[in-house]
């Protein structure tokens, strides 16, 4: 039998791509500290904390608003299951933390979809969940985002076209705002 036949059986690792957008990114740099485009291993025992205690938190976001820390990420296998998942955690006292439509108040935690939007304050993180089968340790992979992650869609008018045909976007009202009239009434 040759090395390779007689090698142990490579496992994939469980990686969670976080990509991060703030709107003042550029100019007050609170992304400093973290280690963008390159995998990093934790331990699966480790709970992953993002906030801007670097005493305390493996991922420091160098902000002032930022709570010492702001929310944590545990890894773990769910029970009576060979699939693993991240719980998220709110640590921060002062400020809600949104995950998708999920709004989480202090010490609240919920599982973290396989895809979703994280934010607090202006900042938004796409987290996506890479699954693997390592039980030892799992891998960050951060990334960071040039626009908003939460893009304002500019669709078109929303109001609704009068029965005579004309939008009154082709003729604004003059400060007017719209009277609701009773069907009954003439």
């Amino acid at each position: 039998m040759t090395s390779f036949e007689e090698a142990e059986t490579e496992e994939t690792v469980t990686c969670l791509h976080m990509t991060f957008y703030h709107p003042c990114q550029e100019n007050k740099m609170m992304f400093r500290c973290l280690n963008f485009c390159k995998r990093e291993q934790v331990r699966a025992d480790e709970m992953a904390k993002f906030g801007r205690d670097s005493n305390v938190c493996r991922y420091n976001l160098m902000d002032t608003r930022v709570s010492r820390i702001q929310f944590s990420l545990q890894f773990y296998r769910k029970l009576n299951s060979s699939q693993f998942s991240f719980e998220i955690k709110n640590m921060s006292k002062k400020t809600k933390l949104i995950v998708d439509q999920t709004e989480l108040g202090y010490l609240n935690k919920i599982d973290l979809p396989l895809k979703c939007i994280i934010c607090f304050g202006d900042y938004q993180i796409l987290a996506e969940v890479q699954e693997g089968e390592s039980v030892d340790y799992f891998e960050t992979h951060l990334h960071l985002a040039e626009v908003p992650i939460l893009q304002e869609r500019c669709l078109p008018s929303l109001q609704p076209i009068p029965e005579n045909g004309i939008s009154s976007l082709l003729f604004p009202s003059q400060g007017k705002s719209p009277i609701e009239i009773d069907e009954n009434e003439s």
